[in-house]
């Protein structure tokens, strides 16, 4: 970073601003130069148009094409997440791994237990199960080892887990829409908490359509004279915030008696997954316009 500062110095003052690309190790180069006064602007590189006139590409080719599409006003920009709670959402990610690390020792220790006896071994009864008992089901004393090890991590990750979620709901700066949100039918704290931190300020989206394409709740399709052409990129957006609101989607069909309704008549002509994403964009946006006014969850607004 020193040797950065020191070569831009000379020109700061005629610095409209630093194009920088979204890669995965921007953290400290975004912050560290706008803490020393630099505009900068975070490039969306998916959506960047590529000139294909080119024969030869480098980096100096690509930021002098950066330069002329922020000269021109077209640069395609990403959100710089404030630093204030972007460790706090970064945190709750990690859970995403732990989890799946916890679900693949728990399928592993169930695997072990079926090749052994030819029995199955639900969810919930290994969960209340204690070292001991667990050793008491395997008879040979190699299996019962690699079990227990299994067992063990398992327990250990669950502590962790629990920890991670305790650590980031106090971290919360606020906890009001944590509440708000959880008035959804569908979400709890986990996923009220994934909704409202990887939404982040949720002024900065123009439109409610804005956010519902920003969770990949909109179709990707590109059409010509009513004909489909072709697709856009469906990977734009946010998995987090998809993924937080089809788990809502399917335990707001399952609890909520209005949105179960509106969710048969759609299923009725549509594909049960095709459903399912139209009660999620439902409550995407439904939560979108509760972030925005600060209102409480009316199911008859949305499902009406």
């Amino acid at each position: 970073m020193p040797r950065l500062l020191e070569d831009l110095a000379p020109y700061q003052a005629d610095l409209a601003g630093i194009a920088v690309e979204s890669t995965y190790n921007w953290y400290w180069l975004v912050d560290g130069l706008m803490d020393h006064g630099y505009t900068v602007r975070l490039v969306n590189t998916s959506a960047i148009p590529q000139y294909d006139g080119l024969k030869h590409g480098d980096d100096q080719s690509d930021a002098l094409h950066l330069a002329q599409l922020m000269r021109l006003g077209l640069l395609p920009e990403g959100y710089i997440y404030p630093r204030e709670q972007r460790s706090t959402r970064d945190l709750l990610r990690r859970r995403f791994a732990l989890v799946r690390q916890a679900v693949t020792l728990m399928l592993s220790i169930q695997s072990s237990f079926s090749r052994s006896t030819g029995k199955q071994l639900s969810s919930n009864t290994l969960r209340r199960l204690t070292p001991s008992q667990l050793a008491d089901l395997f008879p040979d004393l190699a299996t019962r080892y690699g079990v227990l090890i299994q067992f063990k991590l398992w327990l250990t990750t669950q502590e962790q887990i629990t920890a991670l979620e305790h650590w980031v709901r106090k971290d919360l700066v606020r906890p009001d829409q944590l509440r708000q949100l959880q008035s959804v039918p569908g979400i709890g704290p986990i996923l009220g908490m994934t909704i409202l931190l990887e939404s982040g300020d949720i002024a900065r989206f123009a439109s409610v359509s804005d956010y519902a394409s920003y969770c990949r709740m909109v179709e990707s399709v590109r059409l010509s004279n009513g004909k489909r052409k072709g697709h856009g990129n469906r990977k734009c957006g946010n998995r987090y915030l998809c993924w937080a609101f089809m788990e809502a989607a399917n335990f707001a069909v399952r609890f909520d008696p209005m949105i179960r309704r509106w969710y048969e008549r759609k299923r009725a002509r549509k594909h049960r997954v095709v459903a399912i994403k139209a009660v999620a964009h439902k409550l995407a946006r439904a939560c979108y316009h509760m972030l925005h006014e600060a209102t409480p969850f009316n199911v008859k607004r949305a499902f009406a």
